[in-house]
């Protein structure tokens, strides 16, 4: 992983574009805080195989590609999911819980 300071990566672009283009990460620094991160783009050919693959629906796959969620990396199990004991919960604190998620209305 490479870093720049924004003045250096103005003044070499190319170069650090370069960089990205072999697969390297640049870190941009403002002042010595870090600011943005450069990274290169995935294909879309394989990026939407991938997606495809795993099962999304299309606005999975939308929220997959655009970083916002990431893709599942294995299959649910339901069965040993349904199989936990579930939770048992007090009248009480169902009618706080109630009571909390209507505020003051």
């Amino acid at each position: 992983m490479r870093t720049a300071k924004i003045g250096v990566l103005k003044n070499q672009l190319s170069a650090y574009l370069r960089h990205v283009r072999n697969g390297e990460e640049v870190v941009i620094y403002d002042r010595n805080v870090p600011i943005a991160r450069m990274v290169p783009v995935e294909s879309p050919a394989s990026e939407s195989d991938a997606l495809s693959q795993a099962g999304l629906t299309e606005e999975e796959a939308l929220l997959a590609s655009s970083r916002k969620m990431r893709p599942p990396t294995k299959q649910m199990d339901w069965d040993a999911f349904l199989a936990l004991p579930r939770p048992t919960v007090s009248d009480e604190a169902v009618r706080e819980a109630i009571a909390w998620a209507k505020g003051d209305r």
